[in-house]
């Protein structure tokens, strides 16, 4: 079965054309400033790429016909005809608490995305225009929504609930809901595979730390609480986004610099976390490179990222009454062999000792932890879009 997995922004579109089933991947690629100048890249299977191509995209519609033609392309295709498409699959960012897992798209949920635009306004609408693209070009096709919050509607009320005036959730919604719910899910499954254990008998913590960081608490399978909020600003300090701080910040600032809430938003999710803390950059790469020439500020941001997860991961384990596996994922969790040992080091009173030589790993799925750890520390590069496929193929067959 093949499966294409869409990725919608403002100005941009990621694609995958992938079998869930082998889980082997026949094309992917990305176009880039639709609506501007249009740029195209296409990486085929065992066949010749194309690289920042020159294609005029006035529309998302444009796009995915470019990256249609791409596929079925006679020297370059990977599939002789659209039939070959079994199901589309898109990431939808928000889905509000109207949907607690993937939908298979109908004119009813589409109402229902579009309702849930106010709680993610910088994505909802971009991933809604891919959709309807693909329903134009592809009538007939089924279409799946997997939401980045599906996940996270396990959390019981004691977790999602703010301590602000009630009515604010009953008539706004404001709660937690938290993100990257496809990546959580994801991993979870795969480190139930990996401890050879049923998923239902097992107490997680997923890190999926990158330039957006979010912690979740998994228990049984289910997503019991998480770091980010009723936006993807809180929780952890992460690349550019300050991650939890006390809202009295907000007004002190705005009156002293007399910011209005766009520019304090903005210094909030674009000049804050560790590129505001080390005044380097955005990219832990940059600052563990700065961190040993003696640049203290470089270090001190690294720390307080550290230091941050593992506030959390304690704290999550004291909310599930003990863990059995920490899970680290994306760009640095995944590639961080420092992060990892700076993070779990203190935790050994609760069982958690990590093996100097089986962590110094990259991207590779791996079990870090020493043979006698009581909690296993778990290396598990994420595979959003394979999770989309899998979703959409299971809601595609019925």
């Amino acid at each position: 079965m093949n499966i294409l997995v869409i990725n919608a922004g403002s100005s941009s579109l990621k694609y995958q054309l992938l079998n869930p089933d082998t889980q082997e991947v026949l094309a992917k690629g990305l176009c880039e400033r639709i609506g501007i100048d249009g740029k195209f890249t296409y990486k085929p299977a065992g066949k010749d790429p194309i690289k920042d191509a020159d294609v005029a995209m006035p529309t998302h519609s444009e796009a995915i016909q470019t990256v249609l033609h791409a596929l079925v392309d006679e020297k370059n295709g990977v599939i002789s005809s659209m039939k070959e498409i079994d199901a589309v699959g898109h990431r939808v960012v928000h889905g509000g608490e109207k949907f607690a897992q993937s939908v298979l798209i109908t004119d009813e949920v589409m109402a229902a995305i579009e309702e849930c635009n106010p709680l993610a306004p910088l994505h909802n609408p971009a991933n809604i225009i891919g959709i309807k693209a693909c329903q134009e070009l592809m009538p007939g096709t089924p279409m799946v929504a997997v939401f980045d919050t599906a996940f996270h509607q396990t959390m019981p009320p004691v977790a999602y609930t703010y301590a602000l005036p009630y009515e604010y959730y009953e008539q706004d919604k404001v709660r937690r809901y938290g993100f990257h719910g496809t990546s959580h899910k994801y991993v979870s499954q795969r480190a139930a595979a990996m401890l050879g254990k049923p998923i239902e008998e097992l107490k997680l913590i997923s890190c999926h730390l990158g330039n957006g960081s979010s912690i979740t608490a998994i228990d049984g399978g289910k997503s019991v609480d998480t770091s980010m909020g009723f936006t993807p600003l809180a929780g952890l300090p992460m690349g550019t986004r300050s991650g939890d701080l006390d809202a009295g910040i907000l007004e002190y600032l705005m009156h002293k610099h007399g910011y209005n809430i766009d520019e304090m938003l903005n210094v909030l999710n674009k000049k804050s976390g560790v590129l505001g803390i080390s005044g380097v950059s955005s990219d832990f790469r940059d600052l563990e490179s700065a961190a040993p020439q003696g640049n203290q500020r470089a270090q001190l941001a690294l720390d307080v990222f550290d230091y941050s997860v593992k506030k959390f991961i304690g704290s999550y384990a004291a909310a599930m009454g003990g863990v059995d596996a920490i899970i680290f994922t994306a760009g640095v969790g995944e590639n961080g062999p420092d992060t990892r040992a700076n993070v779990v080091s203190g935790l050994e009173f609760m069982g958690v000792k990590i093996d100097p030589e089986k962590n110094n790993t990259r991207g590779k799925e791996v079990d870090v932890a020493t043979d006698d750890s009581k909690v296993r520390i778990l290396v598990i590069p994420t595979n959003e879009e394979l999770m989309i496929a899998m979703d959409t193929a299971a809601i595609a067959r019925g």
